[in-house]
């Protein structure tokens, strides 16, 4: 991994290295991360902002054929211990042809979902123990975020999003872990708090209970805090 570490100038605890920000959103299906991710990247490039916009599972070819075999099917289809290296070898691939040559020319690196998704869904909500997923992504990936922004919103209402978009999409039905149930969902929600109290410097806590712009004002307040986010 250290070519990888040399290429994005991150390991945990790295500085800015070569200027480059790698922003996560996160939270629980139905939250509207894509939508967030979206708009953030849309207000960091009117900045004059180099930003590559990408979202996991996928985001490279391989990872993307990974992300069917995750997304798609029926919700026992795999044990989390699967799911949780399915997901590092879509990671993997993604960090190799994305994150790190965007990190390293500079970018703003903008991802929809990475591990603390994992460490939510497979680690703390599925059971594969969030020991086994840290283990594995220390070997495997190695970075972390500069800023992780975990979207919060009420199990019951996200999830019935999360399903009416489904339900509206013309592709293949990529509900997985929807059809996992409310209680799997609450499992998630509490996973993700934990995981922002733990990791207090990093990730923070976005209400999203509310219409899309004001949800992407409270993201900018956090986004225009780090050093260098709104100038090239």
């Amino acid at each position: 991994m250290a070519e990888a570490r040399a290429a994005s100038g991150r390991g945990a605890g790295s500085d800015q290295g070569s200027g480059g920000v790698f922003i996560t959103l996160e939270g629980i299906d139905g939250t509207g991360k894509s939508t967030q991710a979206r708009l953030l990247a849309e207000r960091l490039r009117a900045f004059g902002r180099d930003v590559v916009l990408t979202r996991e599972p996928g985001g490279a070819p391989g990872a993307e054929e990974i992300r069917r075999l995750l997304v798609e099917g029926e919700p026992g289809r795999w044990s989390s211990e699967t799911e949780t290296l399915l997901f590092t070898a879509a990671r993997r691939d993604h960090l190799e042809r994305v994150i790190a040559p965007g990190l390293a020319r500079g970018a703003v690196v903008i991802c929809d979902r990475f591990a603390d998704s994992t460490r939510a869904y497979q680690g703390l909500a599925g059971g594969s123990g969030r020991d086994f997923v840290d283990r594995l992504h220390a070997l495997a990936i190695g970075i972390e975020p500069d800023l992780t922004l975990i979207l919060e919103l009420a199990p019951d209402t996200a999830l019935a999003r999360a399903s009416s978009r489904s339900d509206a999409s013309a592709g293949p039905r990529e509900d997985r872990f929807e059809r996992k149930g409310a209680d799997f969902q609450s499992r998630l929600a509490a996973a993700f708090r934990d995981i922002a109290a733990a990791a207090p410097e990093r990730c923070h806590l976005i209400d999203a209970n509310a219409a899309p712009d004001e949800v992407a004002a409270r993201i900018w307040a956090r986004v225009e805090r780090l050093a260098g986010a709104m100038a090239p």
